[in-house]
């Protein structure tokens, strides 16, 4: 049962599932320990959450054959790891917001992303399954001229501005799928498709990914990581496709839903 965290009506915090009459109700108690239940309260939600309070943000690039591919980059040997801000984190339905320093320069990415349920170290891969919480959706909003050229090098300040990470609006527990599943990522921009992939393309598997994190470094629980993006994203088109005032981007992983976020200066 995939389930999203809410501020309701009265102001309080709730855990939410959508249910098949698609109205939204209260969980009771804790994702952590896989012991949500679905309750007959109705919700609405004054404002979504992100799933988690996550203390860090780590990030893989590269990760899909096909972004590879159209970024003219070889296929990585390990995997590409890069950190965002945790304040850039915000969640479904709230603004993506264009920097006063950035010009025309704004790209989406989305993403399949991983959160973890306990402090891990040192996993294997094949029990990596068993410290994922579960997967939710993710925006790595990019800020491509500070990614390449302004950051030193480093991608961490072009993709760490406040609201660069939307996530959510749901959570599929790691309970509710079985290793062989594969997911579809679709992105729109103004309902337009622009990034279609499925993680069957991924160079390493989110349990590959986990373990490797963990490699003598300690992820704290409610800890994200971002997945990588497929192709077509919009610093790769000819000409280039950037996110403006106004733009509406939707990101799709079936079944777990869909993020949305409106752009804003």
């Amino acid at each position: 049962m995939k389930w999203g965290r809410v501020i309701n009506e009265q102001g309080d915090i709730s855990y939410i599932t959508i249910a098949e009459d698609n109205n939204l109700y209260e969980l009771e108690g804790n994702p952590s320990d896989n012991s949500l239940q679905m309750t007959d309260k109705k919700i609405l939600p004054k404002k979504w959450l992100p799933p988690v309070d996550a203390p860090a943000i780590l990030c893989i690039g590269l990760n899909y054959r096909g972004h590879a591919k159209e970024t003219n980059k070889p296929i990585p040997e390990y995997p590409v790891v890069f950190m965002k801000n945790p304040s850039a984190i915000t969640a479904h339905l709230d603004p993506i917001k264009i920097p006063g320093v950035c010009n025309n320069e704004v790209d989406y990415e989305g993403e399949l992303v991983i959160i973890i349920n306990s402090d891990i170290k040192n996993v294997k891969v094949e029990e990596a399954y068993n410290y994922i919480m579960g997967f939710t959706i993710g925006n790595d909003v990019s800020a491509r001229k500070w990614q390449m050229e302004l950051g030193g090098g480093q991608w961490v300040r072009g993709k760490s501005f406040d609201t660069f990470a939307p996530v959510g609006p749901f959570v599929l527990p790691m309970s509710d799928i079985k290793n062989t599943d594969f997911f579809q990522i679709t992105t729109k921009v103004n309902h337009q498709i622009m990034q279609t992939g499925n993680t069957s393309d991924m160079i390493f598997s989110p349990f590959e990914l986990v373990s490797f994190l963990s490699q003598d470094t300690t992820l704290k629980a409610g800890t994200l990581i971002f997945t990588g993006t497929p192709p077509g994203v919009g610093w790769a088109r000819i000409p280039t496709i950037t996110l403006s005032k106004g733009d509406i981007v939707e990101i799709e992983i079936s079944p777990i839903g869909i993020l949305k976020n409106t752009v804003i200066e």
